[in-house]
């Protein structure tokens, strides 16, 4: 069989299209947009890259942006006034800090001083406790995009096997909870697991993010099987130029799964759609509002 291809970016913009009308009547109820502050210390390119990508995206649905670009010399004191100053700024209703940060400031630290209710990565231990415990939260962007998809593709996931390839507090322990959420009997593996193919093999569903390119291979997954891979990582080619791949050898998946996220182009636009999500939230929840309807 050849797998159904999951269409990230097709999925992100139908949500951001609903974002963007959410924001409109949220402007028009409160008498301003939601805002987002971004915060990049230091020049790392790929951080640079994912924040501007994140600013452009608050822009297209209608939040304000505030976008504080920082050089790699601040003091892990200033960042924390910075974040302080932002938890009181009533323009703002998320506040995002793009990791890694350089090594004078401890990341935990600054996580620990965003206001939770601002709190759109949903990395504060006050909302990995609610989650973890079943309560509202705000939940971490990328499992959160990876839930939406699995979904979309398979409806009810009660019962369903389901195993996830990583332990980070980013993706792999939000994503496990979100699955156990939904009633799916769920397997926490990662580099350690013993016979980790074994494990993987059983699954309906597998979500891949161990950070190793390719290391999933097309033997280890289940005929029919969901893949949803969290993977990005850039091999080198001839050219230079390199090539982007996932934690699964996709081509080799493909051969035996049902459906399949590519590499890019699956999770990626999911996880910029959710933040534009989890920020709307915020806002509707600051404002005493509802939740938006089908978000």
């Amino acid at each position: 069989m050849t797998a159904k291809r999951i269409d990230g970016k097709a999925a992100a913009a139908a949500i951001r299209e609903r974002v963007g009308q959410s924001v409109r009547e949220f402007e028009r109820r409160i008498g301003r947009p939601p805002g987002l502050a971004t915060v990049l210390v230091g020049e790392d390119p790929a951080s640079a890259v994912y924040v501007r990508s994140k600013n452009r995206a608050t822009a297209e649905v209608g939040m304000a942006s505030f976008a504080h670009n920082l050089p790699d010399t601040m003091t892990e004191d200033e960042l924390l006034q910075l974040v302080i100053d932002l938890n009181a700024d009533e323009r703002v209703d998320g506040i995002l800090v793009q990791l890694p940060l350089p090594r004078q400031i401890d990341a935990g630290r600054v996580i620990a001083t965003i206001e939770p209710l601002k709190d759109v990565d949903g990395f504060h231990a006050v909302n990995a406790g609610r989650l973890a415990t079943g309560l509202d939260a705000l939940v971490p962007c990328t499992p959160l995009g990876c839930l939406y998809l699995l979904k979309a593709e398979l409806g009810d996931l009660v019962g369903l096997d389901a195993v996830v390839i990583g332990r980070s507090n980013i993706v792999g322990k939000p994503m496990a909870q979100l699955l156990l959420g939904e009633s799916a009997t769920v397997t926490i593996a990662h580099s350690k697991t013993r016979d980790l193919p074994g494990v993987v093999r059983r699954a309906d569903i597998v979500v891949a993010a161990v950070g190793r390119p390719e290391m999933v291979r097309g033997d280890w997954i289940k005929l029919g099987a969901t893949v949803i891979d969290v993977g990005i990582n850039r091999l080198p080619t001839d050219d230079g130029k390199g090539r982007l791949v996932g934690d699964v050898a996709y081509a080799e998946a493909a051969e035996v799964a049902g459906a399949i996220t590519p590499v890019p182009g699956g999770v990626g636009p999911m996880t910029i759609a959710m933040l534009m999500r989890n920020t709307l939230v915020a806002a509707h929840r600051r404002a005493g509002l509802e939740d938006p309807e089908g978000l």
